[in-house]
């Protein structure tokens, strides 16, 4: 057991060699379960919708990524002579793609057509890239010719249309490292590159593809590859620069307790939520001292490791703390979790680098009470001291394609709640969502699709979106709802404009949903008529059973509500604002140091005085 050092690293007592040792241990514990040459880690689990054969893959390919951190910054030291595996792996996945066999890997086809080869395609070309003079360069020029001929196939086949194309990128520069290159790895550098420009929002902040999609992929994949690339190549480009400025927002983005938000798809690769963090100190494109990159760093990793993320055989689970079905997606199986492997990217910093000897520093949500807007994104933070916790008010990020039409599909937990936190997670599909306003039409909920930004300001966000109906007609005429949420200190003014509610409509709000761990609050100012609890039997993340307040109201025309919401651990928070609604189209907040907020919805205005 490694021995804590809490003079050094005062809040979380990790030490470099602590990262190695999990490291260690998560690559060992997946290899008792490999194939009999090596070429798939075959974990127990339900397959994903990939296949079994795919999640194999992905099970070598994953861990593969951590091994490689681990050795490339250790010097080429492989203490348990990991890369002569990886290397037999390779020889015997690659020797026949395609055959029905134990050990030959999947082809690379197009990402509609079984294509999550090409996914872990990338990760097997960062590893070689990091691994070379200890494996790539002893493999015989035969077995190397097989592996650049699997690995092609990422540069023959159709991405998805979003941070895939970074795929072959990635591949293509390995080829291109190690005099492999020619016209085609160009061309697969120079359209990844291409993209990555066009979804660039500003301020550090990338959408995963064309439309609105904001959510950790933004650090563990559209930052990670294109600035590790050019760490590896030796170059310094704008993507050093964007990584920078994420990093400004990316380090409010964890609570107290080291727990990233809860927010967004792929939520089991976990702590590969610091990925970035890890790369930036590497590379120095970070605005962060030493100390507060390894606080968010072992913050992060440690949260999930004692909260049972490893399964007593040392194997992550699909899911969030332990096992959490919700939580994945269909293209989860049981090697998906290792991209979580990315953290360790901070490895690639040597023992005597400030990131591991500089005095661990305090994490920014144990500094102060902070409300951010992020305007590119839509998003809107809020963190307290008292208790850790950090929101997110999500306007601005829904992850609808732009061909898609906006009732093409029901629910999704991961995006459409108006808000979510380091200290929960969403209800599942089936029990009542938490964090929604609903209008009911027939007997029939809405959900909340495609989400139009209507602007943010110092401590406010606002957005607009047209209810879906998941059953009968899935729109009504002109109905709309805008929303806005003011946010200072731990509590969230929310603040909703319905627009042509069909006679006999009723509207909801939930709140947070929690167990035993938070206090949820909703406190009805404007328009709602009756207060009650309604309960989450299937739970989060975070709980086996929830609850969450609830506010409802009958609906007619345009109508305007209004509610104070309250997520705390803390057992004594401030008393709330003093709210008005004075001709029913306009807000003053009285703030309780003697400052006001005025609202006003047509067109949406908010003034502080």
């Amino acid at each position: 057991m490694t021995t804590e050092d809490r003079r050094l690293n005062p809040h979380t007592g990790y030490t470099r060699r602590h990262w190695e040792a999990i490291a260690d241990g998560l690559v060992e514990a997946a290899w008792r379960w490999a194939s009999p040459r090596g070429a798939r880690l075959d974990l127990p689990g339900p397959p994903s919708s990939n296949g079994a054969r795919s999640d194999g893959l992905e099970g070598y390919a994953r861990t593969f990524l951590a091994a490689a951190f681990r050795i490339a910054g250790a010097g080429g030291d492989d203490p348990h002579d990991w890369l002569p595996r990886y290397a037999e792996g390779l020889r015997a996945g690659t020797r026949a793609p395609g055959r029905d066999d134990a050990d030959s890997w999947p082809t690379i086809l197009d990402h509609d057509v079984a294509g999550q080869p090409m996914v872990e395609s990338a990760s097997v070309a960062i590893g070689l890239r990091l691994t070379r003079p200890w494996l790539w360069d002893r493999l015989d020029e035969p077995a190397q010719d097989r592996v650049e001929n699997w690995l092609r196939g990422a540069l023959r086949h159709v991405a998805s249309p979003n941070n895939w194309y970074l795929f072959p990128f990635t591949v293509a520069g390995f080829l291109e490292s190690v005099g492999r290159g020619d016209g085609e790895t160009a061309r697969a550098r120079t359209r990844a590159l291409e993209l990555l420009d066009a979804w660039y929002r500003g301020d550090g902040w990338y959408s995963d593809g064309d439309g609105r999609a904001f959510d950790h992929y933004n650090g563990w994949a559209l930052h990670l590859y294109p600035v590790l690339d050019a760490h590896l190549t030796g170059k310094h480009d704008v993507h050093g620069d964007r990584l920078r400025r994420h990093l400004a927002d990316l380090s409010l983005m964890f609570g107290g307790d080291g727990a990233p938000l809860h927010f967004g798809r792929s939520l089991t690769y976990r702590f590969a939520a610091a990925s970035a963090i890890g790369l930036g100190a590497v590379t120095g494109d970070t605005p962060l001292a030493p100390g507060v990159s390894r606080r968010l760093l072992s913050g992060a990793l440690r949260h999930f490791v004692d909260r049972g993320a490893f399964s007593p055989d040392g194997l992550l689970s699909i899911g969030w703390h332990g096992p959490h079905r919700p939580t994945a997606q269909h293209y989860s199986g049981p090697g998906s979790p290792y991209w979580a492997s990315k953290a360790f990217v901070c490895l690639l910093a040597p023992p005597d680098h400030p990131l591991w000897t500089d005095p661990e520093l305090p994490a920014p949500v144990e500094e102060e009470d902070r409300v951010v807007a992020l305007p590119a994104p839509g998003l809107l933070l809020q963190s307290t001291v008292a208790d850790g916790i950090v929101r997110l008010h999500n306007h601005g990020s829904d992850h609808v394609r732009p061909e898609e039409g906006e009732g093409a599909a029901g629910d999704d937990p991961h995006y459409g709640r108006l808000a979510y936190s380091t200290h929960t997670g969403p209800t599942a599909v089936g029990n009542p969502a938490d964090n929604h306003l609903d209008v009911i039409v027939d007997g029939v909920r809405s959900v909340r699709r495609r989400i139009h930004p209507l602007g943010t300001g110092p401590d406010w966000a606002a957005s607009w979106h047209r209810p879906v109906f998941v059953s009968g007609s899935p729109m009504r005429p002109g109905l709309r709802v805008e929303s806005m949420t003011l946010a200072r200190g731990p509590w969230e003014l929310r603040a909703h404009r319905i627009v042509a509610a069909p006679c006999g409509s009723r509207v909801s709000l939930t709140g947070w949903a929690v167990g035993l761990e938070a206090t949820s609050e909703l406190f009805p100012l404007h328009g709602w008529e009756t207060p009650d609890e309604v309960r989450a039997p299937h739970g989060t993340a975070y709980t086996r059973w929830a609850v969450m307040p609830r506010l409802t109201a009958d609906a007619e025309g345009t109508c305007l509500f209004a509610a104070l919401a309250l997520l705390t651990a803390d057992l004594a928070p401030p008393s709330p604002p003093v709210v008005e609604v004075p001709e029913g189209d306009r807000i003053i907040v009285h703030w309780r140091d003697g400052s006001h907020t005025r609202i006003s919805f047509e067109p949406l205005v908010v003034t502080h005085s």
